[in-house]
This record gives C-alpha cells, structure tokens and sequence, in this order.
C-alpha cells in the first residue's frame, strides 16, 4: 500500500503552528511576573536581576554609640526608609565608597584629634556625597556650610578664597561645631540633628514638645530623616557585600600622594605657577578648590598651604621630589618679582 504525498499547505500549517507554540512558551517565561521565584531569600540581595526583595533591618543599631530604639515601630520604620532608599540607589552608594577611599582618610584623623566619633564621617557622606557640591540655600562644600556660619567658625570666605571648599579647613569647623554643640547637649544624636536645623530650632522643639531626645521629637521632614540617613549610610558602609556591592581595590578611588607648598605672597597668575611645578592647572584646581579665582592677592602676607601633587604619581611630569624644595623657592621668589612690578 502506498502512502499519499502530504499537500504542501498542509505541511506549511503544521510548521507555522509548531512555531507559534513554541514562540508563546518562551514569551510566558520570558515575561514571568517579577517576584514569582520562590528561592528562599537569606538577606541581603538576591542575584536573580527580575526580583527585588525587602532588606532585614539589624537587631542592633547606633549613631556614635548612641543606641537606636528599634524596638518604636515609628524609628523602625522611619530607619528602614533611608535604608531602602540608599541601599538601591545604587549607582550613587557605589559612588560615594568609591570616592570614601579616598577622603575618610583624611576626614577621620581630623575627627579623632577633636575628640568626635569617627561616626561624624557619615554626616559628610549625606551632606554632600563626598563632593564639593553646592546648594540652593547657598551651603557649600563636603559639610556644606552657609557663608555666615563658615566665617563664624573662622572659615575665609571671599571671592578670591572659599576655605568651605578645603576639606581639611572644612572638617576641622566642622568638629569646632559638634563639640560646641555636645557641651550643649551632651548626646551625639542631638548634636547631628542640630546640624542640620540649626541649634536654636533643637532647643525651641526639645522645650515646646517637653521631650529629650532626638527620636521622641517630631520635626520637619528634612531633619527627621537626618540622622536615619546617617545611620542606614553607615550601615551600608560597613557591610557593603551583605547589601550586593562588590568593589574590587582597584576600582576604589585611590589616594592621591601630595606635597604642601607654603605661600605667603600674591600669585599673579596660577596656571603659570601650577605649571612652573609641572601640574597643569586642571590638576591644581582639583587639589585646591577653595583657590576661586586665577589670581591669589594676598597683601596682608597671609600663610597659604597649597597642594601639589606629588611627581610621578599623576604621569604628568618627570620632576623628582628632592626637586620640589628648590622649585617652591623659586616660585616664590619669581612670584614675588611679578607682583612689584604689577604693583
């Protein structure tokens, strides 16, 4: 018996349905609803890219020592907000330890000769990122200060000089702040929070809502989230890899070796004066931007501490470091002949 030819309509039907079956198979999976995994998560991120998962907030949480009550469901879930929060916002968290490297080493230091817990450096991640960044209402810098407290707290703020911008100048008002503030009130907490509002608004909410603490206060959205914002910050920063980042040394930002070159003249013209050290005048602005103009006038012969980076580090020039002294002197001395013939 033999068997019939199949029509070739025939065959072509059967293979169009044979691959719409299997197109509507991997579109189901493909577009599975997010979340449908029912792997057993263990804290932390999961790796899996189409689900996202609440975080585990710690039993146990501090500001500078100072014990979080979590045991207030309104701190707990007023905490696990600026923990999501920052948690995923990845791009900039992965940012901010990047950059972290490079300045709590200089910012910690300065906090522990003042005698302020080294929690303090988290206060500076939320102000500004770690970046010379600037505000609406006119605060500038890594603690973003207004002009008036930064001359308040000797800053030199003019328009030639904003020493907001040096973050050793800087920090150092800073610690000058939150020891004034801690003869005040004698709570770390407190005198983060002040920070922020200012003390006087502390004291006026601490007498009118008869309370005694930072937690039991109810305040403006911005300063009731401050301190929540610290601590979830430092959280994060000190179990990167529980909450899915993963830096690798070389990734970090690295500190960048520098030597200090006195001034106590006028500088009529810094790009010449950056590159008579080999630095172009990029460079030098990223090392000293509370420089804010070209010029530096200095008539009253104030002392000056500017940042060069060191030879070699940055491949930019071949100058050895014995070479330095000889060349700061001769900048100087050549600086110096400029501004009497300018004058």
């Amino acid at each position: 018996m033999k068997l019939e030819a199949k029509n070739p309509v025939t065959i072509l039907i059967t293979l169009v349905a044979l691959f719409s079956l299997l197109l509507t198979v991997n579109l189901i999976l493909f577009f599975k609803p997010v979340g449908s995994n029912t792997e057993k998560y263990s804290g932390g991120f999961i790796s899996k890219p189409e689900a996202t998962f609440n975080l585990e907030i710690p039993s146990k949480l501090d500001f500078a020592g100072e014990p979080v009550p979590l045991q207030n469901f309104d701190v707990k879930e007023s905490f696990d907000r600026e923990f999501l929060v920052n948690a995923y916002w990845q791009s900039n968290t992965i940012l901010v330890l990047k950059r972290a490297n490079r300045f709590f080493p200089i910012i910690a230091p300065i906090l522990k000769k003042n005698g302020i817990p080294e929690d303090f450096k988290y206060l500076s991640v939320i102000e500004s990122s770690l970046t010379n960044s600037g505000s609406t209402a006119g605060a500038v810098g890594f603690w973003q200060f207004i002009k008036r407290t930064a001359k308040q707290y000797k800053l030199e703020v003019n328009d030639q000089v904003d020493e907001r911008y040096h973050v050793e100048k800087a920090t150092q008002a800073a610690c000058d702040y939150f020891k004034e503030s801690y003869r005040v009130y004698h709570n770390w907490t407190l005198v983060a929070a002040s920070y922020d509002v200012g003390r006087g608004a502390i004291n006026s909410q601490l007498k009118s809502q008869k309370a005694s603490n930072y937690y039991d206060m109810y305040l403006n959205n911005e300063t009731a989230r401050y301190v929540f914002r610290i601590v979830a910050t430092k959280e994060i920063f000190n179990n990167p890899g529980k909450y899915g980042y993963h830096i690798e040394d070389q990734d970090m930002y690295p500190q960048i070796p520098f030597s200090w070159v006195q001034v106590d003249t006028s500088i009529n013209n810094l790009p010449a004066f950056a590159h008579k050290f080999g630095v172009n005048y990029k460079l030098f602005k990223l090392f000293n931007p509370w420089i804010r103009d070209k010029r530096l006038f200095n008539k009253t012969k104030k002392t000056y501490f500017i940042k060069i980076p060191k030879p070699g580090d940055l491949r930019v020039f071949d100058i050895n470091v014995q070479q330095l002294d000889s060349l700061t002197k001769s900048v100087l001395r050549d600086t110096t002949k400029e501004d009497n013939q300018d004058n």
